[in-house]
């Protein structure tokens, strides 16, 4: 894990390399004073006052050189964290967007959110202070045991002496720490996915009167942030606590140990009050280092989260797949099986032939597996068993990109960003031109809404969409891939949520969307279906029936039963 985190320094070089000789530099002249003070007081004893002034004069502009130093660490230094920190989250987000569906059903936004942003601040905070700490501390720890040593040995070795009581303490806890601070983490996103579904499902939540279950359920989470905190703190507390009592031993040792020299005579009043002075340069590094382990067990369990979604395994293409230009739209999925669980099979052995430009319907209860077959078409799920053929070509020949290029989706969950209504009618062709995106809208039958508003096409739709009505965003939706123009169409329930009055609307746009491509259609409502050229009854994952409609009323079925329940349900409304 280290070689990769110190792989972020590389792009960085520059700036990092200037950070450590600033800390470098602001390291050597802080063992300057004691060492000045020494001398000062044995040329103070000869009646040497005017070396006193130049010497005093040389170190004040020695600390005006520092103050630019330490400017510089902490500028330019939080300038290389904040470019780490950014260069992680763009390859997390980069990595994200390639990850298969299967993570995404599995992991809640929230939790996803708090990898991106207050993980990667922890990370990006031990990138900056990590190796100037450990610079400064180390340099400062180091020439100050060596100026001890020519003050007095024998002190300078008791003192030293207590420092590996102090590493075995912080090693001893510092595991405890980070198992602490990663559960923390762990709470910390449970709580963010907590907050944004709550917030995404305000509506809900106020029109069933909820609100006291949705406390219930982020209190739940709460409660866990503070006991993975309170484990934290109790981990921290022990840490500083049983460190802040060995450097208090270092002063004990030093004051009785110096004593004891000194009446001995073995070290003078002059020498002990310089090894008093310079043993601060000795111990505030030690402090340093002991309080930064904190800091750095925060970084490390961010880095460890971080890690752990990078080598998740992204969607990769074959070695043989080749992009495709524009497909002719031929579909035939050959004895296909597919199970989401191991123990429970969704899709069992079907078999379809779809003509190019062709409508098929699915039809058939929830849960039989019409969405799963829509989802395998443009690999949002690789097939377990059996052969998808585009054009005679097995999809797994064919680059995910190219093949999604060539699949327009229109469903009954429709997303729309928090963007204008141009911006999400360009999300189909992202180089279109404004003439082509007003075409697509009046396809779309929503142009004439869109000039109705204040500001047009510029209007902001707000979050998923929310300022619009469900036949308003359908039908953005639709515009959107008419601008696509993909020769090969999916509509998943693209009118099951919408009132009578809009169907006939959307159904009249969908018409026209479906003129000369290749259509694949889910639908409850059977009358949206019946001009289709094939429909397939999907029962438990198999095909029952097939034909059209006619055909399947004469043989009077699975899909006339259906057919004769909507009607009759149709008639007592």
């Amino acid at each position: 894990m280290l070689k990769r985190f110190l792989s972020y320094y590389k792009p960085h070089r520059g700036l990092v390399t200037l950070d450590l000789l600033a800390a470098f530099g602001a390291s050597m002249i802080a063992v300057l004073y004691p060492m000045v003070t020494r001398y000062m007081l044995a040329h103070l004893d000869k009646g040497n006052w005017q070396f006193v002034v130049r010497v005093g004069a040389i170190l004040l502009g020695v600390y005006l050189l520092r103050l630019g130093m330490n400017f510089f660490m902490q500028y330019q230094g939080h300038v290389m964290g904040v470019r780490m920190q950014a260069q992680m989250r763009s390859e997390l987000f980069h990595h994200l967007q390639r990850l298969p569906f299967r993570y995404f059903d599995e992991n809640e936004t929230g939790k996803i959110m708090t990898r991106i942003t207050s993980d990667l601040f922890e990370v990006s905070e031990l990138a900056h202070h990590g190796p100037e700490n450990t610079i400064i501390c180390g340099i400062s720890v180091i020439l100050s045991f060596v100026y001890l040593t020519t003050i007095h040995l024998p002190l300078a070795l008791i003192t030293f002496a207590c420092v590996p009581l102090l590493v075995i303490v912080g090693l001893f806890t510092c595991g405890r720490m980070r198992k602490a601070y990663r559960r923390s983490r762990e709470a910390n996103a449970q709580i963010s996915a907590d907050i944004q579904s709550s917030v995404s499902g305000i509506r809900i939540t106020k029109a069933f009167t909820n609100a006291a279950k949705e406390e219930e359920k982020f209190e739940k989470g709460n409660v866990e942030f503070q006991e993975a905190r309170r484990e934290g703190y109790k981990a921290m507390a022990q840490f500083h606590s049983t460190t802040t009592f060995i450097m208090d031993l270092f002063n004990v040792v030093i004051l009785m140990a110096g004593g004891l020299f000194l009446y001995q005579g073995s070290l003078t009043f002059a020498d002990y009050s310089a090894f008093l002075v310079s043993t601060s340069l000795f111990l505030t590094p030690i402090k340093t280092m002991v309080t930064s382990m904190e800091q750095f067990q925060e970084g490390a369990a961010g880095f460890e989260r971080f890690i752990a979604i990078m080598d998740l395994p992204e969607e990769a293409d074959r070695p043989d797949a080749e992009p495709v230009e524009r497909l002719e739209g031929h579909i035939q999925m050959k004895n296909v099986s597919y199970s989401y669980d191991p123990d429970q099979e969704v899709l069992s052995h079907i078999n379809l032939d779809i003509a190019k430009g062709k409508t098929f319907a699915l039809v058939g209860p929830s849960g039989g597996g019409k969405t799963t077959i829509c989802h395998l078409l443009p690999r949002f799920y690789d097939i377990q068993e059996g052969d998808i053929l585009l054009d005679g070509t097995p999809i797994e020949q064919i680059t995910r990109e190219s093949l999604r290029k060539n699949i327009g989706i229109v469903q009954q969950d429709i997303f729309l960003f928090n963007a204008s209504i141009r911006d999400n009618i360009l999300y189909g062709r992202l180089d279109a031109t404004e003439e082509e995106v007003i075409e697509a809208a009046k396809r779309a039958n929503i142009h004439d809404y869109i000039l109705s508003l204040d500001e047009g096409y510029d209007t902001v739709v707000g979050e998923r969409g929310v300022r619009l009505s469900g036949g308003q965003k359908q039908r953005i939706c639709i515009a959107r891939v008419f601008l696509k123009n993909p020769p090969i169409l999916i509509l998943d329930e693209a009118t099951s949520a919408l009132d009578n009055t809009t169907e006939i609307l959307i159904q009249n746009a969908l018409d026209e969307l479906c003129v000369g491509r290749t259509t694949l259609v889910v639908a409850h409502r059977l009358s949206t279906i019946k001009r289709a050229d094939e429909i397939a009854v999907i029962s438990g994952g198999e095909i029952v029936e097939q034909g059209d409609h006619d055909t399947l009323l004469a043989q009077d079925g699975e899909y006339a039963k259906l057919y004769r329940l909507q009607f009759r349900e149709q008639l007592e409304a």
